[in-house]
């Protein structure tokens, strides 16, 4: 099983690029199945998760092609089955993204309940709420989702009140409504950068929506949605996981082909810790100038709120700032799992429920630790950096999700970072 091997040299300096957004590459991908045109998404990140989503798309019979690097062509037409199986929907919970556009433009779907995650429950409930307010008739058996579009084939426009935020709830709706009847309207609808792009997408594909970036979505079905050609919007979280780097080492860091926009929750805190923040249309770029980061309190919320996705990333700038700073995890009930591999490298944090206490220290020493899941992995790395020693890091498969070539671009930035396999 590969493993990092990382040691602390120093400050981080230098440019590097962002990737296309795991998150909104996903339901792009899924989105695919409401046409039988082709649909040519640029920007796709070079991800675990985006190969599982290939390999489910291909798997439904599904043509997929490659033209380039960083390319997808989905042409949905010669589908032969309308089942996601468990093999592959344990491995990425976005898979249940295909159920909405499945239903509604083959008129039925058979998709595996998710099953459980490191981070926290996520339940689909409010997924099948909305279609069965849509007309769809949903039964649970065997653990599989099946669900049918009404009689006549085709889902019915609908008011749908999400009870609490929800991103791919608010996504698989909104694809499901776009071949729908009538108007549907979602409200408390999520309001992610990666909805938006969603929209953007579906509407270069003929869809007709609106409100997307509010609360309040509003669709009108079409009959049928065209080809298009859609690029993915630049990934907010790895951009913000390299700022949040450099920042705790001490550095200067750099990321361009990013969006400034979708990261103000972000860079407020990194101001805070008293990094020296410049934006232009398409960087971002965080300066030290030396300095030790100084503690921030974090509390965790939807859009346009602090990211729970950048959380872990935060907690180890606080392990190795200058005072204390407490961070409050209202997304998820399980998200502090990289706390206690940061205890192993030396970080002070007390945890107290849904409240993390971070005591910063001047440095931290090198340990073995473990990835838990996606963003905590990314927080181990930032500690690493900044340890004393060399620094093994197991199961990074977890970093594999999310983060393209992340040590190449760690190893742009001066880090001393290497992917190995063996035993320790």
């Amino acid at each position: 099983m590969d493993k990092f091997v990382i040691a602390g040299n120093g400050p981080l300096r230098g440019v590097i690029d962002a990737s296309g957004a795991k998150n909104a590459a996903l339901p792009i991908l899924c989105a695919a199945l409401l046409s039988d045109e082709p649909l040519h998404v640029t920007n796709v990140p070079q991800l675990w998760d985006v190969n599982t989503t290939r390999k489910l798309l291909l798997q439904m019979g599904c043509a997929v092609d490659e033209p380039a690097a960083h390319e997808m062509v989905i042409d949905a037409r010669p589908i032969t089955t309308c089942v996601a199986p468990y093999e592959l929907v344990r491995t990425m919970r976005a898979s249940i993204l295909v159920l909405g556009p499945l239903v509604a433009a083959r008129g039925e779907a058979h998709v595996s309940l998710p099953g459980g995650c490191a981070i926290g429950a996520r339940p689909v409930d409010l997924h099948l709420m909305g279609l069965e307010a849509m007309g769809a008739e949903i039964t649970l058996e065997g653990g599989f989702v099946h669900a049918k579009a009404p009689k006549g084939g085709r889902l019915k426009g609908a008011r749908i009140v999400f009870d609490t935020v929800t991103v791919t709830g608010t996504e698989n709706l909104m694809m499901a409504a776009t071949l729908a009847d009538g108007e549907t309207v979602l409200e408390n609808a999520a309001r992610e950068p990666e909805v938006v792009d969603l929209a953007r997408c579906l509407r270069a594909m003929g869809a007709r929506i609106e409100g997307d970036g509010t609360t309040t979505i509003r669709v009108q079905g079409v009959a049928k949605l065209h080809a298009a050609k859609h690029s993915v919007l630049p990934d907010r979280i790895e951009t913000g996981s390299y700022l949040v780097a450099g920042a705790a080492t001490r550095g200067c860091v750099r990321v361009n082909r990013t969006d400034p926009t979708m990261l103000d929750a972000v860079l407020v805190k990194l101001q805070q810790a008293g990094g020296k923040i410049s934006t232009g249309p398409d960087f971002i770029e965080v300066d030290m100038q030396g300095k030790r980061p100084l503690a921030v309190n974090i509390h965790t919320m939807p859009h346009p709120g602090f990211p729970t996705d950048m959380q872990a990333q935060m907690m180890a700038l606080n392990c190795l700032a200058d005072g204390v700073g407490v961070i409050k995890e209202t997304i998820f009930e399980n998200r502090f799992m990289h706390a206690q591999e940061l205890q192993r490298l030396g970080a002070d944090i007390r945890i107290e429920g849904n409240t993390a206490v971070i005591t910063g220290k001047d440095r931290l020493q090198s340990a073995p630790i473990m990835a838990t899941d996606l963003r905590a992995s990314a927080s181990l790395v930032i500690a690493a950096l900044a340890a004393e020693g060399e620094t093994f890091i197991d199961r990074i498969y977890h970093m594999d999700r999310g983060y393209e070539d992340i040590e190449g671009k760690f190893s742009a930035l001066g880090a001393k970072i290497k992917r190995v396999n063996k035993l320790i």
